[in-house]
């Protein structure tokens, strides 16, 4: 599916979290950052994103993240996932 579109978020998203059930999270690490990369709205991009980075002990690479994404959040009004992102950043930073 990604051959045929690239850039499509939702496909994008599917594999970066394949990579994250199977344990490959320098793999997942790079979907997302292909996915907000393409799609900066994309805002779980940056929760799962960030916990990937966690897990992997990059944690300023996370805390920054966490941070994009919340700024994303603003922008897309999505209250939930800023609430996420806000809770992980203060767990961290």
């Amino acid at each position: 599916m990604l051959d045929q579109d690239p850039k499509n978020s939702f496909v994008r998203y599917a594999l970066a979290m394949d990579h994250v059930t199977g344990g490959d999270l320098e793999g997942a690490v790079a979907e997302f950052r292909i996915l907000l990369a393409n799609d900066a709205n994309y805002c779980a991009g940056y929760f799962h994103g960030g916990q990937s980075l966690e897990k992997l002990g990059r944690i300023d690479e996370a805390a920054s993240l966490y941070r994009d994404g919340i700024d994303a959040t603003r922008r897309t009004g999505d209250a939930h996932t800023r609430s996420e992102l806000e809770a992980a950043l203060s767990m961290i930073a």
